[in-house]
C-alpha cells in the first residue's frame, strides 16, 4: 500500500473555504480518478503557533504503479487548480510512504 500525504498549513482567514474545497472538489476529483483507494482530510491537534492550521490530507494507493499514473496523469493540473485558487494563503510539503 502506498500512501501519498499532503500537509498543508493555510492561513486562518481561508481555512473554512479551505476545507470545504477539499471536501467538496479536490478530494472528489481524486477519487474519481479511480486510483485512489481511500482518502482522508485529517486535521493536526497538536498546533505550533503560526499564522493558520494545519491538515494532513492521504490517499492510499494499492501499488506504486497506480500512484505513478495519478502524479502523471491528473496530479499536475489538480495541484494547479489548487494553488490558483489558494496562492499566497498556504504552505505545503509532500511525502510518499509505503505500508509496512
Amino acid at each position: 500500500m502506498i500512501i501519498y500525504n499532503i500537509t498543508v498549513n493555510v492561513n486562518h482567514p481561508m481555512e473554512n473555504e479551505w476545507v470545504e474545497y477539499m471536501k467538496s472538489s479536490y478530494i472528489p476529483e481524486i477519487q474519481a480518478t479511480g486510483l485512489a483507494m481511500e482518502c482522508k482530510l485529517l486535521r493536526l491537534l497538536t498546533e505550533i503557533e503560526n499564522e493558520g492550521a494545519t491538515y494532513t490530507t492521504q490517499f492510499r494507493f494499492l501499488s506504486m504503479e497506480d500512484f505513478l499514473a495519478y502524479q502523471t496523469k491528473f496530479q499536475p493540473a489538480l495541484a494547479d487548480k489548487h494553488h490558483q485558487k489558494f496562492n499566497g494563503h498556504y504552505v505545503s510539503f509532500r511525502t510518499l510512504l509505503e505500508e509496512a
